[in-house]
């Protein structure tokens, strides 16, 4: 999973989200930083309040939370999502001493997968 940091670095580049159910993502706020949820039909989903989509927490969750908006929330994107932003510039994706994604733009090596295709997708955009 990507660290906050590197989110932020996605989020910043320009990656738009459009929440949809099996998104992950966390509150980006201190008080909660590290708390990952995902959306799902079930508990947490998108509604949208006078034209702008909110994250509505339904049922019981851990604070009772009501909503919360797009501008507090980090999109935490998985493995396939950034291989589909990554789009026609993917080359391969090589297992061995951890990931390399190999792109166009270079070789992005790291142990998590998902920050491979991150680092990928952040050389083509900044």
């Amino acid at each position: 999973m990507l660290t906050l940091a590197l989110a932020r670095r996605v989020r910043d580049a320009g990656v738009l989200w459009e929440p949809a159910p099996g998104d992950r993502f966390t509150i980006d706020r201190e008080s909660v930083a590290g708390d990952v949820f995902w959306i799902s039909h079930l508990t947490i989903d998108v509604h949208v309040i006078q034209g702008q989509p909110v994250l509505g927490f339904n049922g019981t969750t851990e604070w009772a939370l009501d909503s919360v908006s797009l501008d507090d929330a980090l999109w935490l994107p998985r493995e396939d999502q950034l291989r589909e932003l990554v789009g026609d510039r993917l080359l391969a994706l090589e297992a061995g001493d951890g990931w390399v994604v190999r792109t166009v733009d270079g070789r992005f090596r790291d142990p998590d997968v998902e920050v491979a295709y991150a680092l990928a997708l952040l050389a083509a955009l900044e």
